[in-house]
């Protein structure tokens, strides 16, 4: 990935062509309707591209040869060696067109650029690349039985997967998707959120450059309620994985038992704690906390929203959280100086503001919050928020803003800090900052949820598994866990005599 001045990626982002249309049985095709879909560039409100607008019939379609190429075995019977150099081969053809895709990811999303190609871009890369190389490093299993038998313990494919990804962070929880399901030999439905689907389009080009075979891979752009219903109610699809809103895991649940059980795994919702003890480093914590907040407009389901903080220092950590927020300030997406990009959409940004009125109603006091912010832009940007004088009991700290809003709270003690982080529906993530080791350690443990920092928040790579607790999602993404959904378990026992 090249390093470009904000003149060098506004040049590209006007000679850039963009692939609107569906991916359906290894070739680019429009809607069988002909119908198409706006996605609008999020920082100025400019049509990006008319993009077909799959329906019911598209995904029929789509399941069959999906299912056909599963059956066939042109990709579940490959050896493991196989499967990982067209994978491997495919992160590499990624990663060619690194710039391109990361210019994609900023226009259709409203993310900066320094975040596509610092992040993003990488990650996507590192994943599918990683799921690659693992798939042929999964051993099976012989059971410990006696000598007259042999019981074998074997990992298959599920079969065909479907998999609904969201507006926040397409490509790399694409990657998340893709990567172990497709390594394991599935093939796989591809379902981008409706209002950003561009990079999801052009990496199944990308896969089939590197030799993945047809059916294999489908991507079908379309609206999200109707077509996320069809493809969780479809008799042929055997598991389906999900990152999204709680109600909306929920729906596909109920979707699942209304049809073929088929396996449902959701990656949902949260209102993480991040809590901050005295004796912490408190410039660290301060800096992190506003990243933990703020980054990527708090668009970020792990974001660490509910920041509680020990009563002592509560006012001189609050001054250094403010200082800080001042590096998270909305710019340009072009420019790679630029922290802080637009909401999504006018919805998202109306949401967000409605949480902000009702924090002003439940009477905390705020920090910030300019929402006047380029008003000319035909974007929806929104500068940073605090409140401070907030109770867990507030909607302000429960409910899941996915905005740029801090809400602060206080404790006293360590078993009051964990009461506070676990009085909440979910359990996605969170953080613990001390300098005592017993404290953070036995505090994060406390802690119901999926991933815990301690001294950092958003850590963790590939290697490690993610996912939530309570109703924040079931299953697993990264790291060799995630085999596990796209994977049934077979016993296969031998008498021997």
């Amino acid at each position: 990935m090249t390093s470009k001045s904000k003149a060098q990626w506004q040049q590209m982002a006007a000679d850039l062509q963009i692939e609107s249309r569906a991916f359906i049985n290894g070739q680019y095709v429009d809607a069988l309707s002909g119908n198409t879909r706006q996605t609008i560039n999020p920082s100025n409100g400019d049509v990006l591209a008319d993009v077909a607008n799959c329906g019911a019939e598209d995904a029929d379609i789509a399941v069959a040869g999906a299912r056909a190429a599963y059956e066939s075995g042109v990709w579940s019977d490959q050896s493991p060696d196989a499967r990982r150099a067209v994978m491997v081969k495919w992160a590499q053809l990624i990663e060619d067109n690194a710039d391109e895709l990361a210019l994609l990811e900023t226009l259709d999303v409203g993310k900066p650029i320094s975040d596509t190609t610092g992040s993003d871009v990488p990650g996507a890369i590192r994943t599918i690349r990683w799921s690659g190389e693992a798939v042929d490093k999964i051993y099976e299993q012989i059971a410990p039985t006696d000598k007259d038998s042999l019981g074998l313990v074997t990992r298959l494919p599920l079969g065909v997967v479907a998999a609904i990804v969201p507006w926040n962070f397409p490509l790399s929880t694409t990657a998340w998707k893709l990567g172990p399901s497709i390594a394991s030999g599935n093939s796989v439905i591809l379902k981008p959120a409706s209002n950003t689907p561009l990079t999801a389009i052009r990496i199944a080009g990308l896969a089939k450059e590197a030799g993945l075979p047809d059916g294999v891979l489908q991507v079908l752009p379309g609206p999200g309620g109707s077509m996320g219903a069809h493809l969780a109610t479809h008799m042929d699809i055997d598991g389906l994985t999900f990152t999204g809103s709680t109600p909306i895991g929920k729906k596909l649940l109920e979707y699942s038992g209304q049809s073929n059980l088929k396996r449902v795994f959701n990656e949902l919702g949260g209102k993480s704690p991040n809590i901050v003890f005295a004796d912490a480093d408190l410039d660290k914590a301060a800096s992190a906390a506003a990243l933990a907040c703020f980054y990527n407009g708090g668009q970020t389901c792990t974001a660490g929203t509910r920041l509680i903080v020990e009563e002592s220092i509560h006012d001189e950590f609050v001054a250094k959280v403010i200082e800080a927020t001042k590096a998270w300030q909305v710019g340009d997406v072009l420019d790679p100086a630029t922290t802080l990009g637009p909401m999504v959409d006018k919805s998202q940004f109306n949401t967000v503001s409605e949480y902000i009125a009702i924090g002003d109603g439940e009477g905390c006091t705020r920090h910030g919050g300019d929402s006047n912010v380029f008003p000319d832009s035909g974007g929806h940007y929104l500068n940073p928020v605090i409140f401070t004088g907030v109770t867990n009991d507030m909607r302000i700290a429960q409910e899941e803003v996915f905005g740029p809003v801090l809400a602060v709270m206080t404790f006293k003690t360590k078993e009051e800090a964990i009461a506070i982080a676990n009085d909440s529906i979910y359990g996605l993530a969170g953080a613990v900052w001390s300098r005592d080791i017993g404290t953070a350690l036995s505090v994060a443990e406390k802690i119901r949820a999926g991933t815990v920092g301690v001294n950092n928040y958003f850590g963790g790579d590939i290697t490690v598994p993610f996912g939530g607790f309570k109703q924040s999602g079931n299953g697993r993404d990264k790291s060799i866990h995630a085999f596990d959904d796209y994977t049934e378990l077979k016993t296969t026992w031998i008498n021997l005599e």
